[in-house]
């Protein structure tokens, strides 16, 4: 039962992620539940055995609002599936020790990569809409990738598909869901004998982080527009970096990796600090100079009226001289008395 619930507060976490940035539930899967323990290669298969139901409501939902293009899924998926399928079957017949560093340093390259994308330091860009060939490529690469480090298919294709060509936002999110079915279901076919070997110790795991995704997956999608997506996708991709460089620099033989891992987190949340900091400021200004453009305007529209007011100007002070101004009513009463002597008060 305290298996259960461990994986249950995974699943929650790395479905929070994922409803709020439309990515990254695969990677945060799986780096947590490496950091608790699991061999790379069973937290792979674990989580893409519970991707293969959650794709599968993700997709049938998006297909029923319109947002599947099919053609571009099968172009997608069918590649990835194939590549997600070779890399669960080589991570699956490696050595826990080789297998290890191997999802480390894919996971290290993903959130690098998500930093640098959320805090606007990489963009992809292209000109023209990608062909069948490019997203062959594309599913292919990315799916091996995304057997071979637990995950990386929405991070990578739906920031390729975003910035290469004009299709819908929308289209593109459903899109990739849909190929990603595919992808998973591949994936779990080439983990089989991973799976087969030490199925009662699976159970917990895949239990908790379906429970958990299922019961959050509401409450993900309203966080959605609550959350300041740079600063909780560069959060997410500094923590995919902390937590896998060590498993990395270990692999490697470097000294002190603790060390270095608490470098990298101390560097990089400043960094996501000072990013954050910078956008405020930024917003700041942009709220103050228009505020200032309004109030521009609305003296601009004031002069305007008073230009084509054909009636002569009187100051307040000797424009109705017996009124004493204490409140409303007694402007009334000055504008009033000079509106009978045919001028209007300043």
């Amino acid at each position: 039962m305290e298996a259960i619930i461990i994986f249950l507060l995974i699943g929650v976490g790395a479905q929070l992620v994922k409803g709020s940035m439309g990515m990254a539930y695969g990677v945060t899967s799986t780096t947590l539940l490496v950091f608790t323990g699991v061999q790379a290669a069973t937290a792979s298969a674990i989580v893409h055995l519970v991707e293969v139901g959650t794709t599968l409501a993700l997709g049938l939902s998006h297909w029923k609002m319109g947002n599947v293009d099919w053609k571009l899924a099968l172009s997608l998926g069918a590649p990835g599936a194939f590549g997600a399928f070779i890399g669960a079957r080589v991570l699956g017949q490696a050595s826990a020790s080789a297998a290890r560093p191997l999802t480390a340093a894919i996971l290290v390259t993903l959130g690098t990569f998500i930093v640098l994308r959320f805090i606007g330091l990489v963009t992809i860009q292209a000109k023209t809409v990608w062909g069948p060939k490019r997203l062959g490529t594309l599913g292919l690469v990315v799916g091996g990738l995304d057997a071979t480090g637990g995950g990386g298919w929405g991070t990578m294709t739906t920031s390729t598909l975003m910035a290469a060509g004009k299709r819908e936002p929308r289209r593109i999110v459903g899109t990739v869901l849909a190929a990603q079915f595919l992808v998973a279901t591949a994936a779990t076919l080439g983990f089989i004998p991973v799976l087969s070997r030490e199925v009662e110790h699976h159970a917990a795991p895949a239990l908790g982080l379906f429970i958990g995704g299922i019961v959050t997956a509401p409450f993900a999608a309203w966080l959605a527009g609550k959350v300041n997506a740079s600063v909780l996708g560069g959060a997410v991709g500094v923590l995919l970096v902390g937590l896998n460089v060590k498993v990395l620099l270990d692999a490697l033989g470097v000294g002190h990796a603790s060390q270095w891992e608490a470098v990298v987190l101390a560097a990089g949340f400043g960094m996501i600090a000072g990013n954050w900091a910078r956008q405020y400021a930024q917003s700041q200004e942009e709220k103050s100079r228009s505020s200032r453009y309004s109030t521009l305007n609305d003296a601009g529209s004031c002069s305007e009226s008073s230009s084509r007011d054909p009636r002569p100007v009187v100051h307040a002070e000797t424009c109705g001289a017996e009124v004493i101004k204490t409140g409303p009513s007694d402007v009334a009463a000055e504008q009033a008395s000079a509106s009978a002597s045919g001028a209007r008060c300043l």
